[in-house]
């Protein structure tokens, strides 16, 4: 049942967030869940709050329960740079929360986010003692490696509008809502980050978005971005 705070809000109870699957809270069986969900304290964020600054040295971690939150870092010509996006179901600044060390990237929310806040001793404290919360911790820190490590492959002689195909096809696969033939991403994503994230100049990005727009392949809405053709965009990107 909701708490009062919930109802107020208007937001679902804890019981009906539908995590992925892919996720550290959508993998867990629920006993595990609970107890990883029992650390911390419960905070909520509005849209455009930087959470985590790039090179600062705190070592809380968050859980994220409802809403999206994107991870930027500064390159040598002070840009900013997208790194990542994560979701309700993910953990964010494990990576400090278990080494130690200063943040690797800066993490702002893309609209409202709940989460929780849990303090470094606490988490260690319970991959220690919880056998089955600190695979799942593991296994979710290696697919990110993974898929950073893939990401760097794949992008090895593709031209700028297959890697931006690439980008939208893992974009779309991690963390769209599919629907019919395609799939629907519910979150602000600019021009200038699927730039970067495809390692592109902002004019050939638009120019490639163009085309698929023209093409049917994707289209664009208010705080929404739609993949309408799923199986042309894969063809695109890994043909």
């Amino acid at each position: 049942m909701a708490n009062p705070a919930e109802r107020r809000a208007g937001r679902r109870p804890r019981e009906t967030w539908a995590w992925p699957s892919a996720s550290v809270l959508g993998g867990l069986p629920q006993a595990a869940r609970e107890r990883l969900l029992a650390l911390g304290t419960l905070a909520r964020y509005p849209g455009g709050r930087v959470l985590i600054r790039e090179a600062e040295e705190s070592t809380f971690l968050l859980i994220l329960l409802d809403g999206v939150v994107k991870a930027t870092g500064r390159t040598n010509d002070h840009r900013d740079a997208l790194l990542a996006v994560r979701m309700g179901g993910d953990l964010v600044g494990e990576f400090a929360a278990v080494d130690g060390q200063p943040r690797s990237a800066t993490v702002t929310t893309c609209g409202p986010v709940i989460a929780r806040v849990v303090t470094r001793a606490d988490f260690l404290g319970c991959l220690r003692h919880d056998r089955r919360i600190a695979q799942a911790v593991n296994e979710s820190i290696v697919a990110k490696l993974r898929v950073a490590t893939s990401h760097r492959i794949d992008f090895t002689g593709c031209d700028a509008p297959t890697r931006l195909a690439r980008v939208l096809h893992q974009i779309t696969m991690t963390y769209g809502e599919r629907t019919g033939a395609g799939a629907v991403i519910r979150w602000p994503i600019t021009q200038p980050e699927l730039a970067t994230l495809a390692g592109a100049a902002e004019p050939t990005v638009q120019k490639a978005l163009r085309r698929l727009r023209e093409a049917g392949v994707v289209s664009t809405g208010y705080r929404t971005f739609r993949v309408e053709n799923l199986a042309q965009l894969r063809q695109l990107a890994f043909s």
